[in-house]
């Protein structure tokens, strides 16, 4: 998508009321702003110190909202996860760290690529802010300068929004520097229970309402990211000394607070999220396990000794809409799967693809199949569902398991379906794979 550019311009109207330092003093006002827009316009200063600059990254365990939302999955992945992708991948930073006091959350940073730090009990209740956490974290690592705060829960962040904020302190000069979205929401003066007074309007005029493109609207913060350097840390701010602004555009402006904002939040992330470096590319092959992912794992014995299987209609569906978008599907069974040659035909006439039987060594299979169609692993989904699945599931541009999957495979897919093998899998994976391929055409 092209960005439109545009130069650093003046504030239309500054602050009324100077922001105060902790010793009394009036901080500068703000004067300049960045956005989306002006992706690589920032000058670079003549004499730059080199600073070490730490990404941080809060996620307390104790979540009373939506309880362990940090690592709740959105969209099949760990919300952490988003922004940790982002941020690594931004390769910006001396150091990336997750404040946390919670086990399931450090294994999240750690196998996202993020250092850990085990923040006290003093700053991990609900009354703790995060200022306080992040002076105990500078405790911790006196050789930091520039803590960038980022917010976990703000997963359509990218690694050019980073970038751009950051260099408003490290070359321009700036002491902080926040992110806003720009609402064009009419605000009123609120009447509180048992007050008689009438309300009054507080950014519009009734007598002349402005159509929306007639205003610029408000500059809001969206609570992606904090940046502040250490000095300014000290004197108990984030947001003070020469203050800048980066404005998100309102698409990757997402915040989850509340189990309402989930759902949001999950179509969201498919159209602007970040999906990381290595995209892939167009799916043009899709790998799933028969035992543990079409079924359920079982198998039906009838009277006449007649054995069984038994799938999900909506997942024949899915494998049908895969093919007619030019994905070409194969199922795959193992040799201890013990499903006779008649039965795997029948499975195949039905499903309209290939079963191949006899698939024990995975990655070998795989290889051998993308080589004979000329693929790469970034053209490849794969859909497994235990141990001998997770070569694939890593190396697979796109790979998944379903939700009722050992912990083992969970941990190396690349998404984790809301539905279980045999219930709607295949179908909700094949969704995420069109949307996938929507967002990159587009």
């Amino acid at each position: 998508m092209s960005h439109t550019r545009r130069p650093v311009k003046e504030i239309d109207q500054p602050y009324e009321n100077e922001i105060q330092t902790s010793d009394g003093e009036p901080s500068k006002k703000v004067t300049k702003v960045y956005s989306d827009d002006s992706r690589g316009q920032h000058e670079e200063s003549s004499s730059c110190t080199k600073q070490h600059v730490a990404a941080l990254i809060l996620a307390r365990g104790g979540s009373k909202g939506i309880p362990l939302k940090n690592i709740k999955p959105l969209a099949g992945i760990p919300l952490i996860r988003w922004v940790l992708r982002a941020t690594i991948d931004a390769e910006l930073f001396d150091s990336v760290w997750v404040s946390t006091d919670h086990d399931e959350i450090e294994r999240e940073a750690k196998d996202g690529g993020a250092q850990v730090h085990r923040r006290s009990a003093k700053v991990s209740d609900d009354k703790s802010t995060s200022l306080e956490t992040i002076k105990e974290f500078l405790e911790h690592h006196p050789e930091v300068d520039v803590v960038c705060n980022i917010q976990a829960t703000s997963p359509c962040l990218h690694p050019h929004h980073l970038k751009d904020a950051l260099e408003l302190i490290t070359k321009k000069g700036f002491d902080s520097v926040f992110s806003v979205v720009r609402r064009h929401h009419l605000r009123w003066e609120e009447v509180k229970d048992g007050e008689s007074s009438c309300t009054c309007p507080e950014n519009l005029d009734p007598a002349n309402r402005k159509r929306r493109q007639d205003w610029n609207g408000e500059l809001c913060e969206n609570g992606s990211f904090y940046f502040a350097t250490k000095n300014l840390i000290d004197k108990g701010l984030l947001q003070g000394g020469n203050i800048a602004y980066y404005e998100m555009k309102p698409e990757y402006s997402v915040d989850i607070d509340v189990d309402i904002d989930w759902p949001v939040a999950e179509q969201r992330v498919l159209r602007f999220g970040y999906f990381g470096k290595d995209k892939p590319k167009d799916v043009k092959l899709l790998l799933c396990n028969v035992m543990g992912c079409l079924t359920d794992g079982q198998m039906y014995l009838s009277v006449d000794k007649e054995e069984m299987l038994s799938f999900n209609c909506r997942d024949r569906a899915g494998i049908h809409i895969l093919k007619r978008e030019g994905v070409e599907v194969i199922l795959m069974l193992a040799s201890e799967d013990l499903i006779p040659e008649a039965l795997a035909d029948k499975l195949s006439k039905r499903m309209g693809c290939l079963v191949l039987q006899g698939v024990d060594n995975k990655q070998t299979e795989v290889e051998k199949i993308m080589e004979k169609r000329g693929l790469q692993w970034n053209q490849v989904a794969y859909l497994g569902n235990d141990e001998p699945d997770i070569d694939c599931l890593n190396l697979a541009g796109l790979s998944a398991v379903p939700s009722d999957a050992p912990v083992v495979a969970l941990y190396a897919a690349k998404y984790t379906c809301h539905s279980s093998a045999g219930h709607g899998a295949v179908r909700e994976f094949a969704k995420y794979i069109l949307e996938l391929k929507m967002k990159d055409n587009s």
